[in-house]
Order: C-alpha cells, then sequence, then structure tokens
C-alpha cells in the first residue's frame, strides 16, 4: 500500500514543552504517531531539533514540523515507498538528511515520520503493531516483559536534593504482567502512606515521570523508603530494585558530586569513579539490587569496564550508548556493561533502534526499552518491547495518564495474546534463555 499523505504539526508532551507529531495517511486510513522528549540527554543522542529563540523559551519544533512537510514528505511520496518497507524508508530519511547524528531535518521529525509507517504497516498487514515490530526484528518469540516502575524520582526528574535520578521496582516475582500491574500500584500506594507518615503531605508531590520527590538527600534513604513500601505491601522477595543513576548529571571534573544541586557543594566531599562504585556496592549489598543503569559519566569507559566485570547484576547503559549501534558496538568491545536502555528518540528510527537491541542481545546483553520524561498519550513502545522480545520496560510510576498509556497497552496485548502470553518475570535479562 503506497503513502498516499504525510503531514505533521506541533503538539505538547507531559512536560507542557513543543513535540512532534506525525501522520501518514494510506489506503487504510490514518496513522499517527508522537516523539518523546528527555530531560537528562546524553550529550551523544541524535539531535532534537528545536526553534530557539522566545518562544516557548527556545522550545518550539516548527522547524522540525516544516521538515517533515516541506522536505521529507514530497521526498518519500515521489518514491512512492510501499507502508511495509520500514528499513528502505528509514534509510532514505537518513541519506536525506545527510548529517551523523541527524541535525539537518532533526532525529524528532524524521523519527515521528519512522514510527508512523512503522503503524500503518502493521496495518497493511492486518496484524497487531507487536507482531508487526517482531517481524521487522526477525522474531519469532514475543513475551511481556517486567515494568521498572520509577516510583522515587530525584536527579533532573524532581526539584529535590536527591542525586540519583530513579529508584524503580521490578515485579521480577509476578506469574504475569497483570499480576506485575498490581504488585506495583499497591506498592506505589503503600509508599505514598510511609513518606506522607515520615514527611507530611507535600512531601507527596510527583516528579516528571509519576514517582514520589519528597526532600530527601541521602540516596540510602530513599532506598529505605522503596524497600519499607514493597515489606508493608507483603512483595518481599518478589519485587526487586533498580536505579537509573543518571550519574553524568552530577559528574565534575572527574568526580562525582552527590550534592550537585547545591552551587556551593563541598568538593572535598565529591567521589571518584572507585569511591562511587564502592557506594554501589554498599547498597547492594543492604537492598535487593538487580539493575543500575548510567552509574558513571558517559565518557567515563574504563569505570564501566572494572565496575561491570566486578558485580553480577545488570548494569545498563543509557547515555553511555544512546542507543547507537556504533557506541553499542563499543560498549561490547570495552565489556563496559551488559545491558543497553532503548530509547528510539536517542536514535531516531525504528530500523536503528530494532539494529541496536539485536546487537545488543546477540552479545549475551540484556535490552530495557524506555519512555523519555517528556512523554506524550502514544503507546509505540509497549508494541515495541512486547515485539522485541526484551524482557524490560521502564515507563514511569503507576501514575500519569502518559505513563500508564503505555501500561495499559501491555494489558490490552496480554489479554489479546490469552493461553499464549507469556511473562518475562526472573528471566528479564534473558528472556529467550
Amino acid at each position: 500500500m503506497a503513502l498516499r499523505s504525510i503531514t505533521a504539526r506541533q503538539i505538547f508532551d507531559s512536560r507542557g514543552n513543543p513535540t512532534v507529531e506525525v501522520d501518514v495517511c494510506t489506503d487504510k486510513g490514518l496513522f499517527r504517531a508522537a516523539v518523546p522528549s528527555g530531560a537528562s540527554t546524553g550529550i551523544y543522542e541524535a539531535v532534537e531539533l528545536r526553534d530557539k529563540g522566545t518562544t516557548y523559551h527556545g522550545k518550539g519544533v516548527l522547524k522540525a514540523v516544516s521538515n517533515v512537510k516541506e522536505i521529507i514528505a514530497p521526498a518519500l511520496l515521489a518514491k512512492k515507498f510501499t507502508c511495509t518497507q520500514q528499513e528502505e524508508i528509514d534509510k532514505f530519511m537518513m541519506e536525506l538528511d545527510g548529517t551523523k547524528n541527524k541535525g539537518k531535518l532533526g532525529a524528532n521529525a524524521i523519527l515521528g515520520v519512522s514510527l508512523a509507517v512503522a503503524k500503518a504497516g502493521a496495518a497493511e498487514k492486518t496484524i497487531p503493531l507487536y507482531l508487526h515490530f517482531a517481524q521487522l526484528a526477525g522474531n519469532t518469540e514475543i513475551c511481556l516483559p517486567v515494568p521498572a516502575f520509577n516510583v522515587l524520582n530525584g536527579g533532573s526528574h524532581a526539584g529535590n536534593k536527591l542525586a540519583m535520578q530513579e529508584f524503580m521496582i521490578l515485579p521480577t516475582g509476578a506469574t504475569s504482567f497483570t499480576e506485575a500491574m498490581q504488585m506495583g500500584s499497591e506498592v506505589y500506594h503503600h509508599l505514598k502512606a510511609v513518606i506522607k507518615s515520615k514527611y507530611g503531605q507535600d512531601a507527596c508531590n510527583v516528579g516528571d515521570e509519576g514517582g514520589f520527590a519528597p526532600n530527601i538527600q541521602d540516596n540510602f534513604e530513599g532506598l529505605e523508603l522503596v524497600k519499607l513500601a514493597i515489606d508493608k505491601a507483603g512483595y518481599t522477595g518478589r519485587i526487586e530494585i533498580g536505579m537509573d543513576v543518571a550519574a553524568s548529571e552530577f559528574c565534575k571534573d572527574g568526580k562525582y558530586d552527590l550534592d550537585f544541586k547545591n552551587p556551593n557543594s563541598d568538593k572535598s566531599a565529591w567521589l571518584s569513579s572507585d569511591q562511587l562504585a564502592d557506594v554501589y556496592k554498599s547498597m547492594m549489598a543492604k537492598y535487593p539490587i538487580v539493575s543500575i543503569e548510567d552509574p558513571f559519566d558517559q565518557d567515563d569507559w574504563a569505570a564501566y569496564t572494572k565496575f561491570t566485570g566486578g558485580v553480577s547484576i545488570q548494569i545498563v547503559g543509557d547515555d553511555l550508548l544512546v542507543t547507537n549501534p556504533e557506541r553499542v558496538q563499543t560498549g561490547i568491545d570495552k565489556k563496559a556493561c551488559n545491558a543497553l536502555l532503548l530509547k528510539v528518540n536517542q536514535i531516531g528510527s525504528v530500523t536503528e533502534a530494532i539494529q541496536a537491541c539485536k546487537m545488543s542481545q546477540a552479545a549475551g546483553w540484556g535490552v530495557m526499552v524506555s519512555h523519555r520524561s517528556g512523554e506524550t498519550e502514544d503507546t509505540t513502545i509497549a508494541d515495541l518491547v512486547v515485539g522485541l522480545c526484551t524482557g524490560q520496560i521502564k515507563t514511569g510510576a503507576p501514575c500519569r495518564s502518559e505513563r500508564l498509556a503505555k501500561y495499559n497497552q501491555l494489558l490490552r496485548i496480554e489479554e489479546e495474546l490469552g493461553a499464549k502470553a507469556t511473562y518475562a518475570g526472573k528471566k528479564f535479562r534473558n528472556p529467550k534463555a
């Protein structure tokens, strides 16, 4: 089915900032995709084109929208691509851009088209989007992922003093995605009660991704709150803990400042890579931590390699790898981590995201599909995580509709699969094993 029309517009994400939405039309109908946006972005990510200037504090995306309407759309329509030619379309747009980081047309412009084309391709084949992604990746297996609920926010996602960005709960002991959602929801509400009783009602405000953001500074205190909520919910041993440290956010002059939100922080308290690694090891000794994301700066390869080689848990590269196949290969060669955080907008096309995923899986790594802190109601990553059979997804707390939209889509997929639905559970790092 040929592409009949392609258009774009400026809409708003969950933080009230502009972002790109794209409509692709075929004879089967209209297929719409919206592009997310990150707050703690890696310096090696593909370029998110913003208008700058004074309007919307410089965050407008009318230039990216214009690039879709005036450059990408005419070129694609002239080539008479069919909507099932995902790889050919993505590569054509990359060539049209002509830069290594999509800086000319904007990764947000290219990705919007790429995602909408994927939806059109699934409709053309009259199959669910998750099966279309599975076919694009050459997968014969699919599974429901373990959700990594971000229940406590710090770092760039919250206005508190907490340096580490996310404290997550993973219901690895659930028997289905439905049960995982129940467990996550119950712990979340127990955590709210714990925070309210300890710090007061005003400490129950939430961060960008729906996690609570009490004004605490000590990261161990954050872990203790999460552990207590798990205990109160009755899920000790069935729910494990994950962290997104986002260490690049507080790396200064080669050291790590856990008081980075204080402009007058004590330089003598800044930590070396080895000292920060010791902090993580002490956390792992006390709490059921199974995954740590971005434990060091995006250029601190040596620290990653040393730490990953000395622990058995999942070490996830986000800012380190930015879903870029070239950096993923470097990570594999250096044994710098053992898992990829897959964010489609970091690289800017469905095809490259699938490539990065398959490279990681072939190396024996885990892959965690992820949202961004600036999200939309688009649910594509829910289908993506099932189709790529990665076994794990993080898309925020069980709170805020732009987060729940993805979790709710996974519930629908599980219902649709019925008896064929499998849940990754304890095998979240390698569900195909």
